[in-house]
């Protein structure tokens, strides 16, 4: 089955293409240019230098949240739009699981020999993986997974956390993590300021990719159009002045 993948929840935007797990392509940006008016647009030529066609897609996948409150409102829309018109169903995956699932991209096991998982070995040695988003006002957005039998495995349930609060639970667990995610850089200086022992996932990897959520959606259950719900984990900015709510616990 051919799915095609949307991912539009931070800066960076993408759309892949893969059969049965295999990505036959994917368009990928990072320049900040509105989601609105790229997304659609990547997936349109992608599709079309594949020489594959709408009506051959089986399954649309879209990171569903957290991350911008209208980036992610964008990747549904589009993703339900297209789903409807095609009369397919869609599955909405988490960003932070996505991200975790581009270890099994194409020659990410060859880049962490430093991390002493070499090889192939990378998939079932327990490497704990550790998603960050940066959720502004002092918080990230993040999840735990380690890896075992070729996939990750979620340890916690999405959240947004202070970085204070993941220190004092990765110091809890006691071994080296990979920061995967927009916010590596900004968790890489406190946690090792901090003590952590832990990596920055390289190059493309790090950032949250189309290809990661069609390797979640394998392991996820779609749904019709219909059903499809973005997952912002807390309230938008407008809904806190609104509420008079200007503090968010931890």
């Amino acid at each position: 089955m051919l799915t095609l993948a949307l991912e539009s929840s931070a800066k960076p935007a993408s759309a892949a293409v893969c059969s049965d797990g295999e990505m036959l392509g994917q368009y990928f940006q990072n320049n900040g240019l509105t989601h609105s008016r790229t997304i659609l647009s990547m997936a349109e030529s992608l599709l079309k230098n594949l020489d594959i066609t709408m009506a051959d897609i089986g399954l649309i996948a879209v990171s569903r949240g957290p991350g911008s409150f209208t980036g992610v409102r964008i990747g549904v829309s589009a993703a339900k739009g297209l789903a409807w018109g095609l009369g397919i169903p869609v599955c909405g995956v988490s960003t932070l699981e996505a991200m975790a699932y581009q270890i099994k991209a194409p020659g990410f096991a060859s880049t962490l020999e430093n991390t002493g998982c070499q090889g192939g070995n990378v998939f079932d040695s327990g490497l704990l993986l550790c998603p960050v988003m940066d959720a502004r006002r002092g918080q990230v957005y993040n999840a735990l997974f380690k890896t075992s039998g070729g996939k990750p495995v979620r340890l916690c349930d999405d959240r947004a956390i202070s970085l204070k609060s993941l220190s004092v639970i990765l110091k809890g667990l006691d071994t080296q993590c990979l920061l995967i995610g927009d916010g590596s850089a900004l968790c890489y200086e406190y946690l090792n300021n901090d003590g952590i022992c832990c990596r920055v996932a390289p190059g493309l990897m790090r950032w949250q990719t189309a290809y990661g959520v069609a390797s979640a959606s394998a392991f996820n259950d779609p749904v019709p159009a219909s059903e499809l719900e973005p997952c912002y984990l807390r309230p938008s900015q407008a809904e806190r002045e609104r509420s008079g709510t200007h503090n968010l616990s931890e």
